[in-house]
């Protein structure tokens, strides 16, 4: 009894995970750039169930009576990187990446292609594609990071009248080449894990390749258009409706099972 305990514990867990992680992504609807985690269900390994103090035909070992389920648990939570859809906005700040079909990597996935963000004395980097412009008229994400360009130095623009080409390659009001930004290419898009702000940290050591001269590697930059995130919300509301279902019903069994200790303790002893 004690197990089926465990169990209905173990799933309730679970779906209450799974509800946080879907209440994040809901959240993050409207987050330019955000990338929606998901996640499954997994069982724990079932255990076989042998008769104790019980010897089979000829001295063989105890009879096997079944397996017995040990509950589930969510499998780690990974970033779904599908292409959000693209939103005109008319902000020349506003820059979208969008990317072809990519070469598949060693782990069967297709790659992703990323902004590269100065956050202090670390490389971070980003699909969230809303920049500004500081005080210094440099390049920036709304949270003050400097966005980089292909020689790894931060952008310089000056002021929100720049020209933007499909390569990425800046040019001032003025008419002058203030440098190209720089687009990073994730082999393995798992490989990176979000750090908050819309910002994502390389788990490897060193960096990101750039995707800029690379002929398997299709892109463009849109100026005056932002990504927006790939957070289906209607599908999203589904699943945590069923998450929450499921939650009820591990509830429910657990209640039942308390019930059956409370008789077991109260009454069944006291009969005895």
């Amino acid at each position: 009894m004690l197990r089926g305990l465990y169990g209905a514990a173990a799933g309730m867990i679970a779906q209450q995970q799974r509800q946080e992680m879907l209440t994040n992504n809901l959240a993050n609807a409207n987050t330019p750039g955000y990338k929606a985690d998901q996640a499954s269900l997994r069982a724990f390994p079932n255990m076989l169930i042998k008769a104790m103090d019980t010897q089979g035909p000829k001295g063989a070992s105890a009879p096997i009576i079944g397996e017995l389920a040990t509950g589930v648990y969510l499998q780690e939570r990974m970033p779904n990187f599908r292409q959000g859809d693209i939103n005109e906005t008319g902000n020349s700040t506003d820059i979208a990446l969008l990317q072809g079909v990519l070469p598949e990597g060693e782990s069967g996935r297709p790659g992703a292609l990323f902004y590269t963000i100065q956050s202090n004395d670390e490389i971070l980097y980003s699909r969230n594609g809303n920049f500004t412009i500081d005080g210094a008229g440099f390049l920036t994400t709304t949270e003050g990071q400097y966005v980089l360009g292909t020689n790894g130095e931060s952008l310089q623009v000056g002021d929100e009248n720049f020209t933007l080409d499909p390569n990425g390659t800046i040019t001032s009001s003025d008419g002058a080449v203030i440098g190209q930004i720089n687009v990073a290419y994730a082999e393995d898009p798992m490989l990176l894990v979000k750090e908050g702000d819309g910002l994502l940290r390389y788990t490897e050591e060193g960096e990101l390749p750039t995707a800029i001269g690379n002929a398997e590697i299709n892109y463009q930059l849109q100026q005056g258009f932002i990504e927006r995130s790939n957070v289906d919300a209607s599908q999203t509301m589904t699943e945590m409706m069923n998450a929450y279902r499921s939650f009820e019903a591990n509830q429910r069994i657990l209640q039942a099972y308390d019930q059956s200790l409370d008789k077991a303790v109260n009454e069944v002893g006291r009969l005895g």
